[in-house]
């Protein structure tokens, strides 16, 4: 589906036109692709511009999807996605993309510019999860997430205990418990 306001490379203009038109001061880059230099940048936008690297079966999460939501300005090196399709994926991946083989259940998956990208709850909590597994406090996009809605710190924890088996559930639940109580006594 073509977006009026969204020129990927190839689709109507050229690798080329599009870079002389950024140079000339036209368009300017999200993720993948071009929107007119005046264009008011949306989730729906920022979601379509990873059509490109994104093949049927694959959502946006992690670090991509708090970009998608708007919680971080600029997009990632490296995009995470995630499978969520039934089957496993048996092709090559864009280099550009961090694939994660675990399936994203469809209950934590909102469509997006025609994009499956996790939830905010689900992307507040792989984020904490995340950063915990490495020994480091959950990054700005995390903090970030939790000011764009004040009720996502409760979103997140209720997902986290329904959701199943999963790696640093504990400390991340700890993390959202103590971060929401930290929110109560601020309002």
């Amino acid at each position: 589906m073509p977006w009026p306001f969204l020129y990927l490379p190839g689709e109507t203009l050229s690798a080329a036109e599009l870079a002389a038109a950024r140079l000339d001061g036209d368009v300017v880059e999200v993720g993948e692709a071009f929107i007119p230099a005046d264009a008011v940048e949306t989730a729906e936008l920022r979601a379509a511009s990873l059509r490109p690297l994104l093949s049927l079966g694959l959502a946006v999460t992690h670090l991509s999807a708090a970009w998608v939501h708007g919680a971080v300005a600029d997009p990632p090196a490296r995009h995470t996605v995630q499978r969520c399709s039934a089957r496993r994926l048996h092709h090559v991946i864009d280099i550009r993309l961090h694939y994660r083989d675990r399936r994203v259940p469809p209950g934590d998956l909102s469509l997006i510019g025609g994009v499956p990208v996790t939830t905010p709850a689900r992307t507040l909590g792989d984020l904490v999860r995340s950063a915990l597994s490495g020994g480091a406090e959950p990054p700005a996009a995390a903090v970030a997430m939790m000011a764009l809605d004040p009720a996502l710190c409760e979103r997140a924890t209720a997902a986290l205990v329904a959701a199943g088996p999963v790696s640093f559930k504990r400390p991340a639940l700890e993390w959202l418990r103590r971060h929401a109580a930290q929110e109560e006594v601020t309002r």
